[in-house]
């Protein structure tokens, strides 16, 4: 019935859907099977991509051939780039999307390819010969062969929704939840663990009074995500911002005692970054007040999400709370928030590559991995994909190192500490942020992209290099134009920075940081006749290029640095209690968990940088 494949991806969430267009796109015959062919890339959560590090991962997924930017751009309500008001280490893309468009888009997307087949049905078991995946089962018993096997279950795994003091089996509202891999792989030696996540209620936009919230719009000059010709948007529907108060936290104090998270009920760890709203309450007691945002789910339906208020509190505890919130008095619910539990594999049961220590070809992606998000989520499907193809053709795996991407980042954090609460990516967790911006993810991982042989990587590599030759000709004429005091004297004081008092290179104006290049072209007619030439991405790049060159070739010498740490050895019986510059931490993880290299060292959480200065130091380093 079924020919063999090269690729199996088991569920077809963000994760799933990155790694079937992955190994696709390598020329792998993939199969993606799925319990629901109407559910295919759903954003169960909110409607919305990109944020803080996250814009910085769809930009990445794009740059290496992933869909997950030309999806958001196609079906975006609202653009916006955070952190504008900080460096550019820190600025991050977020779209609002159309959650039923998203949807469909990338169901499309995935229909047009000719290397990807579609089976809906649970997935209920591996086909595991002498330690190597060879295929899957299906529940009706069905067996389909494959040389390699992605999987993406995402909080499918003997899923259990809690919404109060009731409870019942689901991967999702609505869908049932998916049995039968997670028994079979600790018979395989694998640990598995529990999580949790929630979902907060939605609720009718046509009951609700926005006039006593907060406008949030779009960008004035809306951006995108994709580097590929995807459609600029045109027209943006704006989100609202309300708050709670003290009578929505008493309310929601009177559900205390049957919530599921403080009764016992919810065992597994939930996410720190995005706590429930009775979490916040009960952690926060000092707040008053915390922020909801309003956010529409699409051009064309009248259901909200209400972002922040993710609870597992009985629906009525829910439901009169919410109705004190500004602007939701007259609120009809369509369904309330819940929490969910499923099974993980802790991720120290990986390789770099995302394939498992204990059984060849199988690779795990998203939260089946402890992460969460949609970007996350996608990231790992995509480098999953890329090496199960690589795999069964017997070439090295593809891994990106931590100064080359933020994907780079979440995997290394993800093999070497592992993690015991749901992780999601920050910028924080970068020690190269001013490297690994959302502006030059193109230029970081599109040559890499085109050695791998992706599909359409040749197209983009010459926008790369168009890009870079741009960048390249206004930092030279910046570097070689001369501004006389009388031209750029007015523009310098009105930003409050010192005039000049004879002719200087354009170059040494634009590092001052109260100065940007806009204000050099409005001033200055050739500049600003120079720069129409070039398009934003071009003229962006360059100047961030000027401005922080300093602290760009600082990032880049410390990165070199620390991979070639990677060669530095650590031998077995080294020992650090001898060490009393270290931390006691320090000391005590080094001492358990022995690491080979100085890089590896470097990466174990507890481990500071000054506690592998001081090894360098006793290492004559």
């Amino acid at each position: 019935m079924f020919p063999k494949y090269d690729v199996i991806v088991v569920g077809a969430g963000h994760a799933g859907c990155e790694a079937a267009v992955a190994a696709a796109n390598l020329g792998s015959k993939v199969l993606l099977a799925t319990m629901n062919m109407q559910t295919i890339a759903q954003m169960s959560c909110n409607p919305a991509m990109g944020g803080v590090a996250k814009g910085q991962i769809v930009r990445e997924i794009d740059a290496l051939g992933g869909y997950s930017g030309i999806v958001t751009d196609h079906t975006m309500l609202q653009f916006r780039m955070l952190n504008l008001s900080k460096g550019p280490a820190m600025w991050s893309p977020r779209a609002q999307s159309d959650r039923m468009l998203f949807a469909a888009k990338w169901r499309k997307m995935l229909e047009e390819h000719p290397n990807i087949d579609f089976w809906q049905e649970m997935v209920s078991g591996l086909i595991v010969k002498n330690g190597v995946a060879k295929g899957v089962r299906t529940g009706m018993g069905l067996e389909i062969e494959s040389d390699a096997v992605v999987l993406t279950n995402g909080t499918f795994l003997n899923g259990i929704i809690h919404i109060g003091e009731k409870q019942f089996g689901g991967g999702r509202a609505g869908e049932k939840a998916a049995t039968g891999i997670t028994e079979q792989l600790v018979q395989l030696g694998f640990e598995a663990g529990r999580m949790k996540t929630g979902t907060p209620p939605r609720v009718d936009g046509r009951t609700l009074d926005y006039a006593r919230m907060e406008v949030q719009p779009g960008d004035e000059n809306p951006g995108k995500f994709s580097y590929t010709d995807t459609p600029k948007l045109t027209r943006q529907l704006p989100c609202h911002i309300t708050y709670t108060s003290p009578e929505v936290h008493d309310m929601l104090k009177s559900g205390f005692d049957q919530s599921p998270m403080f009764n016992g009920r919810i065992q597994g760890r939930g996410p720190r970054y995005c706590p429930s709203i009775e979490d916040k309450v009960n952690r926060f007691a000092e707040r008053d007040r915390h922020q909801l945002f309003v956010e529409p789910e699409g051009w064309d339906t009248c259901e909200i999400y209400v972002n922040g208020f993710s609870s597992s509190l009985p629906e009525d505890v829910q439901y009169k709370a919410l109705r004190m919130v500004p602007g939701f008095e007259n609120m009809k619910m369509f369904r309330p928030g819940y929490a969910i539990e499923y099974d993980y594999f802790p991720p120290t049961q990986l390789q770099l590559s995302l394939e498992t220590h204990l059984v060849r070809n199988l690779f795990f992606a998203g939260q089946i991995n402890g992460t969460t998000g949609y970007e996350e989520a996608g990231c790992q499907g995509l480098i999953a994909g890329i090496n199960a193809h690589l795999a069964v053709n017997d070439q090295e795996p593809f891994i990106l190192k931590r100064s080359e991407a933020y994907i780079g980042v979440l995997i290394d954090d993800l093999i070497n500490k592992g993690t015991e609460e749901p992780y999601r990516m920050f910028t924080s967790r970068a020690e190269y942020r001013i490297l690994l911006r959302q502006d030059n993810a193109d230029i970081r991982l599109t040559p890499l992209a085109h050695q791998l042989g992706i599909r359409g990587s040749a197209e983009r590599l010459d926008r790369v290099r168009s890009k870079e030759s741009a960048a390249s000709a206004i930092e030279k004429f910046f570097e070689d134009y001369s501004v006389e005091p009388g031209d750029i004297n007015k523009v310098l004081e009105d930003r409050d920075s010192s005039p000049i008092r004879q002719k200087v290179k354009l170059h040494g104006i634009l590092l001052r940081p109260q100065i940007s290049m806009d204000d050099l072209s409005s001033a200055l007619p050739d500049v600003r006749t120079f720069l129409d030439q070039y398009d934003a991405e071009s003229r962006m790049l360059a100047e961030i290029n000027m401005k922080y060159e300093g602290y760009i070739v600082r990032e880049r010498e410390m990165a070199d640095k620390l991979n070639r740490l990677e060669e530095v050895r650590l031998h077995d019986n080294f020992r650090y209690d001898n060490l009393p510059s270290l931390s006691s931490e320090a000391r005590e993880k080094l001492t358990r968990l022995r690491p080979r290299t100085i890089g590896q060292a470097s990466r174990i959480s507890g481990v500071s940088p000054s506690d592998i200065s001081a090894l360098l130091v006793y290492l004559g380093r």
